[in-house]
């Protein structure tokens, strides 16, 4: 399972200058040794990882590491080079990233082409920084600056496909009208998710129709969040400003390309050979759905790596994942607004059902939520009505207390709702406030 290679790497020497690698292309340099001064361990192992505050099942935690290999010595050593010159959010987030680089090396073994969402609240968040060093270390990496659609659909390959890098994405889908301009973009990026998807375009001077794949890994970096469709298919990585006193390597293409190169081509020989057993491989996941969809190529990097990487694969799956789903569930315009009348109900004891005045009154009275200042006076009916009507709920007549009939929402309507889109808003998330009168 693991093949060696009999070339040592444990003791690098001193690149030697001038080298003949070029920014963008891995492979294509007379093969440099490792740069002087990286240090292969990780920074911090499973007794320093952070603590999320996602709760993590012990049995993920608790699964035994395996002796070291080669596999997971790469894998550390990678994991090493990208925290030279990235601060990730997280232990988790940089064994993610880790993971990913080495999934676009087996490509072809994958059903589904895992993204790499790269995001952060404003500038100068290290986003583009880490794009540079996944350019070094991906396979075959496609810069899109100022690519059309056209251009890229037809680079990409069944057999061989590209990596994908996407910068700048804001600057794509930032605002409606530029998202409405770039449509076949997202479209692209949506459907490459996903083996055998295609888009279909007519060619040549007598416009036959051409079918092309868009079936390929990619890394997506931008300012804020990324269309809904999008940010549903990546791991995510929530970049964040430097704090004072945490610092990085500064990267110079003559001196720190050589050595990613160097082990972006060990990688590659240490993969290639397990194509055909990374296809056949099928990891039970800590995640469902989509998300195991997304996370299952990392997995089997891990388990192929064997070491420690198996445990910190799943235990990185397991934290990011429920971190999604509560940003998700925090998200006005996705399930926050569930997870809020969630919250209400259980404080007004479980009634029944609500008015929808009296359900409304009580949303807008969390300070801490967006619907006090949601339009120009707060949220209205019929706002609260067209966002849950996309849940298939309605309001309808509903009796009071008075024995008079109003306009309401029964709270059995929202069963199915909170169970499906919200299900980690418990009633222990809220405290019951006694009901007036």
């Amino acid at each position: 399972m693991q093949p060696e290679n009999p070339e040592p790497y444990s003791a690098p020497a001193q690149a030697v200058w001038p080298a003949a690698a070029i920014p963008g292309q891995p492979g294509a340099h007379l093969r440099a040794t490792q740069a002087d001064g990286a240090d292969p361990s990780p920074s911090g192992d499973a007794d320093a990882r952070s603590a999320d505050e996602a709760k993590t099942p012990s049995e993920l935690v608790e699964i035994p590491d395996a002796e070291p290999t080669h596999g997971s010595k790469l894998l550390d050593e990678l994991r090493g080079q990208i925290a030279q010159f990235v601060i990730p959010p997280s232990q988790e987030a940089l064994d993610a990233i880790t993971l990913w680089v080495v999934a676009t090396h087996l490509q072809p073994a994958w059903q589904h082409a895992p993204r790499l969402a790269v995001v952060g609240p404003a500038k100068r968040c290290g986003k583009s920084r880490l794009l540079d060093v996944l350019t070094e270390t991906v396979h075959d990496p496609m810069l899109t600056i100022n690519t059309t659609p056209a251009a890229i659909f037809r680079s990409i390959t069944e057999e061989n496909p590209p990596t994908l890098l996407v910068d700048e994405a804001d600057t794509i889908f930032g605002t409606p009208k530029m998202a409405e301009k770039n449509e076949e973009m997202r479209g692209l990026l949506n459907a490459g998710h996903q083996r055998n998807r295609y888009v279909t375009r007519v060619v040549g001077n007598d416009h036959t129709p051409h079918r092309f794949a868009t079936f390929a890994m990619a890394a997506i970096a931008g300012i804020g969040d990324l269309p809904d469709t999008v940010m549903d298919r990546p791991v995510v990585i929530r970049m964040r400003r430097r704090a004072e006193g945490e610092k990085v390597k500064p990267f110079r293409s003559r001196r720190d390309i050589p050595a990613l190169h160097d082990l972006h081509d060990r990688i590659a020989a240490w993969a290639r050979p397990l194509l055909d057993e990374a296809a056949d491989l099928e990891p039970e996941m800590p995640v469902e759905d989509r998300a195991a969809d997304t996370w299952e190529p990392l997995v089997i990097v891990a388990d192929l790596a064997s070491g420690h990487w198996p445990r910190l694969a799943r235990v990185a799956c397991a934290r990011m994942v429920a971190a999604e789903v509560a940003a998700e569930e925090d998200h006005p315009s996705g399930a926050r607004i569930l997870a809020d009348i969630r919250r209400v109900f259980y404080a007004q004891r479980e009634v029944d059902s609500l008015s929808t005045e009296e359900l409304l009154h009580h949303l807008r009275q969390d300070p801490e939520a967006p619907w006090a200042e949601w339009g120009r006076g707060g949220l209205t009916a019929r706002e609260l009505g067209r966002m849950l009507r996309e849940f298939e709920i309605k309001s309808g007549n509903v009796r009071m207390a008075d024995r008079t009939q109003r306009k309401g929402y029964m709270r059995n309507k929202f069963l199915d709702a909170w169970r499906r889109y919200c299900p980690t808003v418990h009633p222990a998330d809220a405290d019951p406030i006694p009901r007036e009168g």
